[in-house]
């Protein structure tokens, strides 16, 4: 049974709305509205999630041929996470690509959504990542007393090699990684599943994404906030249900290692 029958039947069942199998994802997230105003945060009403949803849809044109609870799980993700997907902010994105044979939503936050997740928390006084070119003056050192230069050059700054990350907290707490181009492709060909979809965000914002990269990395040894890794849970996953909290929902991916903040290789499933 499809999934749209299937929740079709699930909410006749339970009394709540009637779907139809020819309704397009817009008309179901209209119906279903009682459930996903449960699931959603204070901040975000539903007629401004639906209009998240619409926005979502007209850009990405090809979302309407997603999964339609894979699109609404991505979209939840998104509205508990308090990021907006699909537009040029790019907090985050709603990326679809073939899963296990068939056309699915993947949920995946940007650069700019870490950026806001992480200055969250009060103990972070300043995250920022930089793309270092190979006309800039950049030099390293790390041990006991670590060092970390960067003086970029004017004009011409010649192609990317490395992208590094830094952190201060308010107590006088610090840390920096540094990943050349060649880490950060391998590292995302190896731990993001939508790397090579032509709708992910590493074909149209590269540097965005590979900063992303490093900070995560980077942020393993700052203060985070346990709320911080449950967010992090969430990135790049496929999700067909909808909770009060999504981060309890089996991702529906084939398991892979999360190199930043799990050694996990088996999806957690929903208590």
């Amino acid at each position: 049974m499809a999934v749209k029958e299937q929740l079709a039947e699930r909410t006749a069942n339970e009394g709540k709305v009637k779907l139809t199998k020819n309704m397009s994802i817009s008309d179901m997230i209209k119906a279903m509205q009682p459930e996903i105003k449960k699931a959603l945060p204070d901040v975000i009403t539903p007629e401004r999630f639906t209009r998240m949803a619409l926005s979502a849809l007209n850009t990405t044109p090809k979302l309407q041929e997603c999964s339609q609870m894979s699109f609404l799980g991505a979209l939840m993700n998104a509205a508990q996470l308090g990021l907006e997907p699909n537009t040029p902010l790019g907090q985050a994105y709603l990326i679809p690509y073939k899963n296990k044979g068939k056309l699915e939503c993947q949920f995946q936050v940007g650069y700019k959504g870490l950026l806001d997740l992480a200055y969250r928390n009060p103990q972070i006084q300043t995250i920022q990542a930089q793309c270092v070119y190979e006309n800039d003056e950049f030099e390293y050192e790390l041990g006991l007393e670590p060092k970390l230069v960067h003086k970029p050059a004017i004009g011409d700054r010649g192609a990317l090699v490395l992208v590094y990350a830094l952190w201060k907290s308010n107590n006088g707490g610090f840390g920096f990684e540094v990943m050349s181009k060649t880490d950060i492709d391998a590292h995302a060909r190896k731990f993001s599943q939508s790397f090579g979809s032509s709708f992910s965000p590493w074909k149209t914002n590269y540097e965005e994404m590979a900063k992303k990269t490093v900070i995560k990395r980077c942020l393993k040894y700052a203060p985070v906030k346990s709320d911080f890794v449950r967010a992090m849970t969430n990135d790049e996953t496929i999700k067909s249900d909808i909770s009060v909290d999504m981060s309890e929902v089996l991702d529906e991916q084939e398991p892979i290692v999360d190199a930043e903040y799990e050694e996990i290789s088996e999806p957690q499933k929903a208590n």
